[in-house]
């Protein structure tokens, strides 16, 4: 945990790519862009492959960001809609391990939010 932003390093591994989950409270998109651009702060973030993320602004406005991880931002916001999650970020970082993991991405990008729903 970094202040207001809860971290959840190492939460699974899938075919050699490894997988984190932070997020926090967020109230615009200056706020999601300051939000990574802190996580990223830490050098290992910061190499990581992709930090997609997902946030429903607290006037109901979706936004994301697929950070090269096509689809996975939409997987995100879905989750934080099903889940009634407004005002805050959910950031899921991959470490590509050397192989492609084709629709199974999406699964691991579900498990991740799932993750930091049950641990927040």
């Amino acid at each position: 945990m970094w202040g207001a932003m809860l971290v959840l390093d190492n939460i699974f591994t899938d075919r050699g790519s490894k997988y984190a989950v932070s997020g926090g409270p967020c109230a615009d998109a200056a706020g999601a862009k300051a939000f990574v651009k802190t996580l990223c702060r830490t050098k290992k973030f910061a190499k990581a492959t992709h930090n997609t993320w997902g946030l429903i602004l607290p006037c109901g406005t979706p936004i994301k960001n697929d950070d090269g991880e096509a689809g996975a931002g939409m997987v995100i916001l879905r989750m934080l809609e099903r889940e009634g999650v407004v005002g805050e970020i959910v950031v899921v970082t991959r470490w590509f391990g050397g192989t492609h993991l084709g629709g199974d991405r999406f699964r691991r990008v579900q498990d991740a939010v799932r993750v930091y729903l049950d641990a927040r």
